[in-house]
C-alpha cells in the first residue's frame, strides 16, 4: 500500500461518485454542491424537493445549537440566515450521517460533537464565522469515511493496529497511505468548491499551524476533536487522546476557565449526538 501514489489516490477520492459503495443521494448532493457557481436558491430548491433531507436539514438548524429566536420552517429562510457555503457543509454532514455510522459505528457522534464544541470555542474566541468552524468540525473526518469505503481492509488493519499500539489511526495511516484523512478530506472539500479557509480547517486538523488561511479556526477544530476525544464521545477510529499542538493552544490563548466553562456549556447541546440516525 506504501506504493500507492499521491495522485493515484487523489484521482480516486476525487472519483467519489464512481464509487460502488456511495449511496445514490449522497452522489447527488456531491455533484449539486460541486457546481462552481452553485446559487442558495438552487441548493433550497434541491433540499426542498427531498421531503427527508428537508426534515433533517430543519431538525439540524432548529436544535439547540443555532439558538435562533424562531422556529424555522422554510429552507430557503434557512439558507439566507446561514450563508451558502455553510449550508454545503450542512447538507454533505446530514446526508453523510447514516453513511458515517455505517462505515464505522461511532464516528458520527464524534463528527457532531465536535461540530459542537468547535461552534462554542468560536463563539467564545468571537470567530467572525462561527458557523464554518461548525462545518468544518462536522467534516473533519470525511476523508476517513472515503477510505474505508475504498480501501475497508487496508482501514480495519490501521484501526486494529491503533487499539493494539494506543496510537491514533492518523499516526497509522502512515504505513499505508502517502497522505493522511485529513488531506483526503481536504481535497473533497476542493472538489465541492468549499472556501479555501473551510478547505483548510477539513485538510490540517492535525498540524493546524500548516493552515495558511485560517490557523486559529484550524486551532479551534484540532483542540475541539481532542476535548471530544477525551470526553469518550463517540469513536474516531481509536481510543487515544492526542496532545494538543503547543503553538496552536498558545495562538488560541484559552484560559482554564474558557475550557471549564466551554465544557460546561457542552453538556447542554451534547443530546444532540445521542441519536444519530434521528438527524
Amino acid at each position: 500500500m506504501n506504493e500507492l501514489s499521491i495522485d493515484r489516490l487523489r484521482r480516486k477520492v476525487e472519483n467519489i461518485n464512481n464509487l460502488p459503495t456511495i449511496p445514490e443521494k449522497i452522489k447527488q448532493i456531491s455533484e449539486i454542491i460541486g457546481k462552481p457557481n452553485i446559487s442558495l436558491n438552487e441548493i433550497s430548491a434541491f433540499i426542498s424537493n427531498d421531503p427527508a433531507l428537508t426534515t433533517k436539514i430543519l431538525k439540524m438548524i432548529n436544535s439547540a445549537v443555532y439558538g435562533f429566536p424562531g422556529r424555522i420552517s422554510l429552507v430557503s429562510h434557512a439558507t439566507v440566515l446561514l450563508g451558502l457555503n455553510v449550508v454545503k457543509g450542512l447538507l454533505i454532514g446530514v446526508s453523510v450521517s447514516e453513511f458515517m455510522e455505517e462505515a464505522m459505528s461511532g464516528l458520527w457522534n464524534h463528527s457532531l460533537a465536535c461540530a459542537l464544541t468547535a461552534r462554542i470555542l468560536a463563539q467564545r474566541k468571537k470567530i467572525p464565522e462561527p458557523e464554518e468552524v461548525y462545518a468544518a468540525g462536522l467534516l473533519h473526518d470525511i476523508g476517513k469515511v472515503i477510505l474505508i469505503q475504498s480501501y475497508r481492509k487496508e482501514y480495519e488493519m490501521i484501526m486494529n493496529r491503533a487499539g493494539d499500539r494506543g496510537t491514533t489511526v492518523v499516526e497509522e495511516e502512515k504505513g499505508y497511505f502517502p497522505v493522511n484523512h485529513g488531506i483526503i478530506g481536504g481535497w473533497l472539500a476542493e472538489k465541492w468548491h468549499f472556501p479555501i479557509r473551510l478547505s483548510e480547517m477539513i485538510k490540517n486538523h492535525h498540524d493546524p499551524m500548516r493552515s495558511r488561511t485560517a490557523p486559529k479556526e484550524t486551532a479551534l477544530v484540532h483542540l475541539s476533536d481532542i476535548i471530544v476525544r477525551a470526553r469518550g464521545i463517540g469513536f474516531p477510529g481509536d481510543y487515544s487522546v492526542p496532545v494538543v499542538n503547543p503553538r496552536a493552544y498558545e495562538l488560541l490563548n484559552f484560559s482554564e476557565s474558557d475550557i471549564k466553562e466551554t465544557l460546561e456549556e457542552m453538556e447542554d447541546v451534547m443530546e444532540l449526538t445521542e441519536e444519530p440516525s434521528s438527524l
